[in-house]
């Protein structure tokens, strides 16, 4: 059992490297604290708000984040309150754990809003870690989270444990420390960076700390995706510099307690700085986790090809010793059966779109296969199409069947077009 819960934190890691990854870091020296957080990601509505206290959640605190989530606002990934004490989210893998018993306490259900009111209502780490203790902050099984205050202490939380400490400097990505072994969080790139540009120096000054999350950076190669924000928290000052898609030649600051003194407000980071190309471009990238239309696109082509398949099977079993050419449909049927399955890939990994063709699963040996389908599709396609027109020329099916015949060569032509604008077929 122990060396599955390793074999699949290990398959997180991969797959984290080739998803969705963030990372951050804290720094301390001489009585000063820095910490950097960088908020990988494919959405495009990266934004920064704050929010004034109350009497019951008395500190004003700032947040960053770009997931919407309905009437709780934006999702926070990171953020700082007035007393500085700062927070980073980031996606991690633990296995759950049924010796764990958090059953006597508070369950969390508002995620969004409970992670304001950490920040609303502690001063320090200590106060972070008997206020979560309250909770069972096993809800968040996919998350390891970091608290740091101003005197440079800091604790991980982790779905099942929180871990205390008061190093000079900290990393941490997309792994759990009390379950990754350091050479498995080497494998992590962004992780390996940071932690070498820190053995060789430290300081605690905004060109240094510039500096550090440059290299923690990530930005992919097909559609110039990656690090969307990058915010750099300084909790002795009580300020925080944004930088943008991985530009680290622009910067804004804000003063949290300036920002606070003008009662609740938030602002779309990408407004504030130069038009950004490569961010336009993944603006207008479009897919069909961001377009419905697409999506449903990609659920009728599904439906369409299981049918398809279930007509040429009944329609070749009935007519295999009648209809010319009627071996064909013995093609048909699987190509129809397996392009069902592409289509509930294609709709739900959004990972395929990001990167290199032909895609690899970590995960799934299965989903690699699938990304061959595109070129399968391209050799088939010419010749699928002389075949049908020479059906149609002499009339050698029934109409129902040459119909389908010829939506399928549609959808497929339709299909091939898409694969080429997603980039299926080359990398460039």
């Amino acid at each position: 059992m122990k060396n599955v819960k390793i074999l699949l934190t290990l398959l997180f890691i991969l797959s984290v490297n080739f998803g969705k990854p963030c990372s951050m870091y804290k720094v301390t020296k001489n009585g000063k604290t820095m910490v950097g957080c960088n908020e990988d990601a494919w959405r495009t509505t990266p934004h920064i708000w704050f929010e004034i206290g109350n009497k019951k959640a008395p500190f004003g605190a700032a947040f960053t984040g770009s997931r919407f989530d309905g009437i709780n606002g934006y999702a926070p990934q990171s953020g700082m309150n007035e007393h500085g004490l700062v927070f980073s989210r980031l996606a991690s893998y633990h296995p759950k754990n049924e010796n764990y018993n958090f059953k006597n306490r508070l369950k969390i259900t508002n995620p969004t809003q409970y992670l304001k009111d950490i920040l609303h209502t502690c001063k320090t780490v200590e106060d972070v870690k008997k206020y979560i203790e309250k909770y069972d902050h096993s809800y968040f099984i996919e998350d390891v989270f970091i608290y740091v205050d101003k005197s440079g202490n800091y604790i991980v939380v982790e779905p099942y444990k929180i871990i205390s400490g008061n190093k000079a400097s900290y990393v941490l990505s997309n792994f759990c420390p009390s379950i990754t072994s350091k050479e498995d969080a080497f494998k992590l790139e962004r992780y390996q960076n940071g932690v070498l540009f820190l053995n060789n120096k430290l300081e605690t000054d905004l060109e240094f700390c510039r500096k550090l999350s440059d290299t923690m950076h990530v930005c992919r190669e097909k559609i110039g995706d990656g690090t969307l924000l990058t915010s750099i928290w300084d909790n002795t000052n009580g300020t925080v510099n944004l930088y943008f898609y991985h530009k680290y030649n622009k910067t804004i600051q804000f003063n949290i307690k300036d920002e606070l003194v003008k009662g609740n407000h938030i602002l779309k980071v990408d407004s504030l700085f130069p038009k950004n190309e490569e961010f336009e471009k993944l603006a207008s990238y479009q897919i069909p986790h961001n377009n419905d239309f697409l999506r449903l696109f990609l659920v009728f082509c599904g439906l369409f090809f299981a049918m398809s398949s279930v007509y040429f099977l009944v329609n070749y079993v009935k007519n295999r010793k009648t209809n010319s050419f009627n071996t064909i449909k013995l093609l048909l049927i699987p190509l129809g059966l397996i392009l069902f399955h592409y289509m509930f890939v294609l709709s739900t990994n959004v990972n395929i779109f990001y990167f290199d063709s032909p895609y690899k699963s970590y995960s799934s040996n299965l989903v690699s296969l699938t990304s061959y389908l595109p070129y399968v599709l391209l050799v088939v396609i010419i010749p699928l199409i002389k075949f049908n027109l020479k059906l149609i020329k002499e009339k050698l099916w029934n109409t129902l069947a040459l119909i389908t015949l010829s939506l399928n060569s549609l959808l497929y032509l339709i299909l091939i077009g898409f694969f080429v604008y997603w980039r299926f077929y080359f990398n460039f």
